[in-house]
């Protein structure tokens, strides 16, 4: 069965760096599609931060381009997000997600939060 396992978060100063990973139970990932979303408050909708294809085509959010690097190294079972230079509006639950290419089976990791603050 697929589990994603989220670490890193925690507090981060304003312009200094982060890594979180996102490690899968099996090799799911080989075969998906696998993203970050950042949920920023409870009552608002989780928003796609970056997302990394089996084939390794990226895609990010445009608040997190220049600033923000997913990656999958060596195509394992971990995703990572590299952040430099947070600011207060990158704070939130960050979920690692999941997806076949066809859509048929999704997976959410229960998140990290980040705090950005001095």
């Amino acid at each position: 069965q697929v589990h994603l396992v989220e670490s890193g978060g925690g507090l981060v100063q304003p312009g200094g760096s982060t890594n979180l990973s996102c490690t899968c139970s099996t090799g799911f990932f080989s075969i998906a599609i696998t993203g970050w979303y950042r949920q920023s408050h409870p009552e608002k909708q989780r928003e796609l931060v970056a997302k990394i294809t089996m084939g390794g085509t990226i895609t990010y959010a445009d608040s997190a381009k220049g600033r923000f690097t997913i990656s999958r190294p060596n195509s394992g079972n971990t995703v990572y997000l590299q952040m430099n230079s947070p600011n207060p509006e990158d704070a939130g639950v960050y979920y690692c997600q999941t997806m076949d290419e066809w859509g048929r089976r999704e997976y959410w990791g229960k998140g990290t939060k980040g705090t950005i603050s001095s």
